[in-house]
């Protein structure tokens, strides 16, 4: 049997070794924190949002964005003093146990690789309008097979991949902001200035009142997942406390802005009833501003950020599913990696190659579910991990209150990065989060997606509570051990 090791204490030295590569830039991870979340759910889910909310969008995302904020400046506090390739899974364990690592590090797991399907999917259907003759189930295999490919080798082909593809959804962001402020004042040709027309027009600026702001958070909230993977690549960095801090630091702010800002654009620029659900809002200001073959532009950056998000969920979980094998909660198998010894070697190593195959494959299936039973198997999955995210950015700001007040006493030197207002913003991170977990219930869309996330996260809870009945009844009566 492999014996679980003890909890460490935040600035214990017993900690397993990272066996893997640095070979992770500090412009890869800026980038990869401004880009990780600039994604469909911006482009084209964000037409939903305006839908319910009217101008008010702007509203929604300031709250969803600060919330998103919040956690992450949570998550770089703890990432910046104790960086791990597991990093929020790893802060759980150490803060309220065992328990918490396991149970949020396989919850997000499962998360990433079901939504890497959705990404799959989308970004085939996308390749399949440009090329016909190409069935949807190719592009899709041809996607999964190259950018495992790229995930298997050096991780700085991750990390180039990310940085290129963030640089094109941050510079489309960046000119159609200028596009859109120029469209404003009416400083292009043949536009005159719009003025608060459509700000303040079809109803006003709250045209559903306050109860469309909310319903606009529930639409927008999801969109701001992805920034957490920036905490796991920092222990892939040369100097890990360093790198999340400044990426950190950088990311939130920039990612608030270019939300925010490009919202403020759409509804500026058009009457919020000219949005649609399913209809991305950037091309209908794109066209109406006269800029030709706007729709296939933007489906160009669509599908760069659709296959963006997938090199990162699969990258993401290849490191989480091998940091809990580190810690004993994962197959032992999964520690190989490329150039080095197992995990608990202290070798520099490379690549976790068997993580990276185990996350792919269950991604094929999950592929596969999506291709064959969208609206049954598949979506039944799809709501099992709806809410996960809420779920794991709650653990991150539980880990914090705790960790915070060791850190203080233990290692107050490792707080190169703090939380604003301690402990009061992290309760108000955390009551936010309960709120909005709330309003889902209460609304027929979003119910189905809590229920089903509760329901797997409760399944999950009872594995981890009970590997520690296991362990702990086999520590007082040796004779019971048995292999796992």
């Amino acid at each position: 049997m492999h014996e679980a090791p003890p909890t460490p204490s935040p600035t214990s030295p017993a900690a397993p070794a990272e066996p893997l590569s640095h070979g992770l830039k500090q412009r890869h991870l800026t980038m990869l924190g401004l880009g990780g979340v600039i994604g469909a759910g911006l482009f084209v889910g964000s037409g939903a949002g305006i839908a319910v909310a009217g101008p008010a969008i702007v509203v929604s995302y300031l709250i969803a964005g600060a919330l998103a904020m919040l956690v992450m400046r949570m998550l770089g506090e703890m990432s910046a003093a104790m960086p791990a390739s597991g990093s929020f899974s790893v802060h759980a364990e150490r803060a309220l146990g065992r328990w918490a690592g396991f149970s949020v590090g396989w919850l997000y797991w499962f998360l990433l690789v079901v939504v890497l399907a959705v990404e799959a999917t989308a970004a085939a259907q996308i390749a399949h309008g440009w090329v016909p003759g190409v069935e949807p189930w190719a592009w899709v295999l041809l996607f999964m097979v190259v950018f495992t490919v790229a995930n298997l080798t050096a991780v700085k082909n991750f990390g180039e991949f990310e940085f290129w593809f963030a640089s094109l959804k941050v510079g489309a962001i960046v000119v159609f902001l200028v596009l859109g402020g120029l469209a404003v004042f009416g400083l292009l040709p043949d536009t005159d200035p719009v003025g608060m027309t459509n700000l303040t027009g079809e109803g006003g600026f709250l045209p559903n009142g306050w109860s469309g702001v909310v319903s606009g958070v529930l639409t927008v909230v999801f969109a701001f997942g992805g920034l957490e993977v920036v905490t796991i690549a920092a222990a892939e960095t040369d100097d890990p406390a360093r790198a999340v801090g400044r990426a950190v630091r950088s990311a939130v702010v920039r990612i608030l802005f270019f939300y925010v800002g490009s919202m403020l654009v759409i509804v500026t620029v058009l009457p919020w009833t000219a949005q649609q659900a399913g209809l991305s809002p950037y091309v209908k200001v794109l066209d109406a501003i006269g800029v030709p073959s706007a729709g296939q532009i933007m489906n160009i950056v669509v599908f760069v950020a659709l296959l963006s998000a997938l090199n990162a969920n699969l990258y993401g979980s290849s490191r989480m599913i091998f940091s809990l094998a580190e810690r004993g909660e994962a197959p032992r198998g999964l520690l190989k990696v490329s150039g080095g010894g197992e995990g608990s070697s202290g070798q520099p190593g490379g690549v976790p190659r068997r993580a990276v195959l185990a996350s792919v494959a269950f991604g094929f299936v999950s592929v596969v579910l999506n291709l064959l039973w969208p609206d049954t198997v598949f979506l039944y999955m799809l709501n099992s991990v709806g809410a996960v995210l809420l779920f794991v950015w709650a653990l991150i700001a539980a880990s914090q209150l705790r960790l915070r007040a060791r850190l203080e006493q233990e290692a107050p030197d490792a707080l190169a990065l703090r939380m604003w207002w301690f402990p009061y913003l992290t309760w108000v991170t955390l009551a936010g989060l309960l709120g909005v977990l709330l309003l889902m219930l209460t609304d027929d869309a979003a119910r189905p997606q809590v229920l089903w996330s509760a329901g797997a996260t409760a399944l999950v809870l009872l594995v981890a509570v009970g590997r520690e009945w296991r362990e702990r009844r086999a520590r007082r009566d040796p004779s019971a051990l048995t292999d796992r």
